[in-house]
């Protein structure tokens, strides 16, 4: 009985079956990945640019509001990884997202969005080189982004080892929006602020709560907000709350017409008030009116 259990050729096929089981365990570790994140300065936003660790490459989300930014972003997540990025995703059309388009493909980077956010990126850019060039000169591109498009309904994306599932959504923080889902890990750019106020330029408050439901359908064990920490799935509650809550006081508020300057500091003094702990309360300033706006035509 001693030599049958322990015959060379047992042992031989014991060890070979351990080998291939730390094989197996080690490329199943490599492919769901491990992420890292690069944060901007204050000046630029405090943007979050995560990079997701495949087989045999990276994949960076989001390219920066300043391009030197975004290769900063490149260089941090190749030498944590020791692997050279080959893939970045713009998750939606705001300068943060899409400006280190550029820079990252002279270094032979694929830079790619839906192509209902690409189609955006021009008109976006326009407006915020108004807003930003000379503050950020000689920095802020002058030449609106040009990413690939992938397509314009969701899909499987296979690169770096991995496959990443690449949601095409509608208007919310911006005109539209792509969700990157990894397992159980999804990257959600602004629709998700849980350290800051809501870039509520597009006062979209109803369609931005259908996006979090979106999210929220894909039981998320992490969410990566476009800044801020991530977090578990509270988070995207705690981004409903807070969007209701600015919807309430504006329709608690609101009177026919345009949004009076009384009304708005009224408002923002509210807001501000109830939330000390965010950063950015121009985020919400610059958004009731739009807000506003949305609740009227409602109305009518």
């Amino acid at each position: 009985m001693y030599a049958s259990c322990h015959s060379p050729r047992r042992l031989l096929t014991q060890f070979a079956a351990a080998l291939l089981a730390v094989v197996a365990s080690r490329f199943a570790a490599a492919a769901i990945s491990d992420v890292g994140v690069y944060t901007s300065p204050v000046r630029s936003f405090s943007t979050a640019s995560y990079w997701i660790e495949g087989v045999d490459g990276v994949v960076l989300i989001d390219t920066q509001f300043l391009p030197e930014e975004g290769v900063q972003a490149v260089e941090m997540a190749e030498r944590a990884t020791g692997k050279k990025v080959v893939t970045a995703i713009v998750l939606h059309p705001n300068p943060d997202k899409f400006n280190g388009t550029a820079a990252l493909q002279a270094r032979g980077i694929r830079v790619i969005t839906s192509t209902q956010v690409k189609a955006l990126i021009p008109a976006v850019h326009e407006i915020r080189l108004g807003w930003f060039f000379d503050q950020y000169a000689p920095d802020y591109p002058k030449l609106s982004a040009v990413p690939d498009a992938f397509g314009d309904r969701s899909t499987d994306l296979n690169v770096a080892g991995i496959t990443l599932k690449l949601h095409v959504v509608g208007r919310g923080a911006s005109g539209a929006h792509v969700l990157v889902q990894h397992g159980d890990r999804v990257f959600v750019g602004d629709l998700i602020n849980p350290e800051n106020h809501a870039w509520l330029e597009l006062g979209l408050i109803d369609e931005w709560l259908t996006r979090l439901d979106e999210i929220r359908a894909m039981q998320p064990a992490v969410v990566y907000p476009g800044r801020g920490k991530a977090g578990d799935a509270a988070l995207i509650k705690k981004q409903a709350d807070y969007l209701l809550d600015v919807q309430r006081r504006v329709q608690e508020t609101l009177q026919p017409g345009e949004i009076g300057m009384f009304s708005k500091l009224l408002l923002q003094r509210g807001v501000e008030a109830a939330y000390p702990q965010l950063g950015y309360p121009i985020f919400v300033r610059d958004g009731l009116a739009a807000v506003w706006r949305a609740e009227q035509a409602k109305r009518k």
